[in-house]
């Protein structure tokens, strides 16, 4: 029997205090029906569909009345199956005496019951094959007090600990804290006042008592389902490593040679990067939750837009120790080859072992994690100015330059009175990996829009969505990859707009993703006006907008064009500004170095295979093996010559990707 793997999204907050962690839309939705919903509602409603749709309604009743239900004697028949439910009020009937345990000091309970006769009776008929239930009896006469608002409350029936408030009272459990500060602390993160849980500090103590007890009893078959299941699928990966030679596979082993961390990447993966390596996502979202184990997931992005898998990985924790071997492993996988761009999530472990792993590669953080985690962040320290707080940050961050950026951030801290606060402060010393102005100048393709984001998320939920046991993992993600490849691209090629020779031109070079969105750029490129400067430089700004405008730099000599808003260089696309700026100057035709390869119609390391065969030739590979192996040993002599070759072969790889196959030296 194997177990159930559930995946959950991390919650643990990279400020690095364990005690903070964060709370995913959905978390904070009550599972209370308010006054005001009550209120709206009316009480005079007689059949139901089903007899838990009554028993809900009767509970919500009661809760507004001022008492709780329970569930009373159900009768059935053979034919009807349950056809009468008794609900009742929670103080119906009389406490009968039990026996006495065989104690010195015996305990005493008071019984609430008192003989109440409030009630709800409900009968089940069939109506032209439909089944209704039908209130045969109601009765809200009580013989006892009803419950104001605050105390009906505290009633057991009312008491629910939420499936993310559990998640968090078993982490603080775990950490040592008594359950009298668990309580208290609760209160603070929630922001309400001592005492105004849906729970008390008894029902955590209950809580916390059964599932030790639980996890007592579970503990040793637990750790043995998950040692043979994640042996299970090391073992599948090295079934498939035997059928593929091109899939690679790596793990670590404790002292006890029980496996640690796994990584794989398939053939076709390596294939891709080769073409589609520039910029990497490194996904860390989920976790699972009997395994223990984090989900790291690679991505890119091809030349039509959609999310690619490079490769998967499953670490034991967090740290900067498995994040270091997880990024070895994936450019060992990736024959030593560094991306210039790697996209994550805000991971302190994983910044640093990136800093220490990719030292010539860009970190940069998605805007929309930051985002995502600023209502856990501020919402409770602002209270009801963190709406305007929002609106603030995302108003500074289109600040068109580092300076006003800086000038913003500081007004904006100043004004909510975050000056200290740890969170700020994180944001602040973050700032260069996902503040647009300072990442503006690192190439990251396509991969920070919105329909990329979702791609992503797409190709995850079809891991993660049903509960299945680890050793199908592998199965799982070649299932979800296959599928991800038979998707057809999103767009075609739409019709021509501007008549320009230009647009004719990329449409016949670039793919259909990679020309709408050129094409979007040359349509609003005649929106703006340029004016030549006296040295040289152009200045485009819009023509209702004086304010954001760029400079444009053209030199005709050698068809190299610059803008300050570093579009190309973010993307890889011309933006308007330069667009207009060739109109202007009469190019009717794109300089070929402004068609990326990673744009094209055709995948260049697929026309290369078609043209030479078996590729290039043993001679000319043993030849550059031989090259390679000097480098190497030369390099290991010292630290300088280490980071001097490492440097220059960053910027060699980049300009060998931008070779044309026309002009690459094997020809058919």
């Amino acid at each position: 029997m194997s177990l159930n793997n559930i995946w959950i999204r991390r919650q643990q907050c990279p400020c690095g205090d364990w005690k903070c962690y964060i709370r995913f839309e959905g978390d904070e939705s009550s599972c209370l029906v308010t006054k005001s919903e009550l209120d709206s509602s009316t009480t005079t409603t007689t059949t139901t569909a089903t007899d838990d749709e009554a028993f809900e309604y009767y509970s919500a009743f009661a809760r507004k009345s001022g008492f709780s239900i329970r569930k009373a004697r159900s009768t059935e028949s053979q034919n009807l199956g349950v056809y009468r439910r008794d609900f009742v009020c929670y103080r119906s009937g009389f406490n009968q005496p039990r026996k006495k345990a065989n104690v010195e000091h015996p305990r005493e309970r008071k019984s609430v019951r008192c003989g109440c006769d409030a009630k709800l009776y409900l009968t089940k008929e069939v109506v032209d094959g439909v089944t209704h239930w039908f209130v045969s009896q109601f009765s809200n006469v009580h013989n006892h007090e009803l419950l104001e608002d605050d105390q009906v409350r505290l009633l057991p029936a009312y008491r629910k600990i939420r499936q993310s408030d559990q998640d968090r009272i078993l982490l603080l459990s775990k950490a040592g804290f008594p359950v009298n500060r668990i309580v208290k602390l609760l209160e603070l993160e929630k922001g309400v006042q001592p005492g105004q849980l849906p729970f008390i500090e008894k029902d955590v103590r209950n809580f916390v008592r059964a599932c030790k007890k639980s996890v007592q009893e579970n503990d040793a078959f637990l750790s043995e389902k998950r040692e043979s299941d994640t042996l299970e699928l090391l073992e599948s990966c090295k079934a498939l490593a035997e059928r593929d030679m091109d899939f690679a596979y790596d793990c670590t082993s404790d002292e006890n040679q029980k496996v640690e961390n796994l990584a794989w990447a398939f053939g076709d993966s390596i294939g891709a990067y080769s073409l589609f390596g520039d910029v990497v996502v490194f996904d860390t979202t989920y976790r699972s939750i009997p395994y223990g184990l984090l989900l790291g997931v690679f991505f890119g992005i091809d030349n039509h837009g959609k999310a690619i898998l490079l490769g998967c990985v499953l670490l034991q924790d967090e740290t900067c120790l498995s994040f270091t071997w997880a990024l070895q492993t994936f450019v060992r996988f990736m024959r030593g080859r560094h991306p210039q761009t790697i996209l994550t999530d805000m991971d302190t472990g994983l910044k640093d072992a990136i800093a220490r792993e990719m030292p010539n590669t860009h970190h940069v953080v998605f805007m929309w994690h930051i985002v995502s985690k600023l209502a856990s962040w501020f919402s409770q320290t602002l209270g009801s100015h963190y709406d305007e707080f929002r609106a603030g940050f995302e108003m500074f961050c289109r600040a068109g330059n580092i300076d006003e950026f800086e000038q913003q951030w500081n007004l904006l801290v100043t004004r909510f009175g975050l000056v200290p606060d740890r969170h700020a402060d994180l944001l602040y010393s973050c700032r260069a990996s996902w503040s647009p102005c300072y990442i503006r100048e690192h190439f990251v393709a396509q991969t920070m829009t919105p329909e990329f984001n979702l791609s992503i998320d797409s190709f995850l939920k079809r891991i993660v969505a049903g509960p299945t046991c680890m050793q199908l993992l592998l199965e799982e993600v070649s299932a979800a990859a296959s599928l991800a490849k038979q998707i057809p691209p999103r767009f075609t090629y739409p019709s021509l707009k501007t008549c320009m020779p230009m647009e004719d031109q990329a449409r016949g070079i670039l793919t259909p993703y990679a020309f709408s969105v050129l094409q979007n750029e040359l349509v609003l490129s005649v929106q703006y006006a340029v004016s030549e400067m006296a040295n040289g430089p152009y200045i485009v700004h819009h023509f209702k907008k004086m304010e954001g405008e760029c400079c444009v730099i053209w030199n005709p000599e050698n068809e190299e064009i610059q803008c300050s808003c570093k579009e190309f260089e973010h993307s890889g696309i011309l933006c308007r500004h330069t667009l207009r700026v060739l109109t202007v100057k009469n190019c009717f035709l794109i300089p070929e170095q402004y068609f990326l390869l990673r744009w094209r119609q055709e995948s260049p390391h697929v026309a290369a295979e078609n043209q030479n065969g078996q590729g290039i030739g043993d001679d000319c590979a043993q030849t550059f093996h031989s090259l390679t192996e000097t480098l190497l040993t030369e390099s290991m002599i010292c630290k300088d010559r280490l980071d001097y070759a490492n440097q220059e072969l960053s910027l060699l790889i980049d300009r060998v990707r931008n070779v044309a196959p026309a002009n690459c030296l094997y020809q058919p």
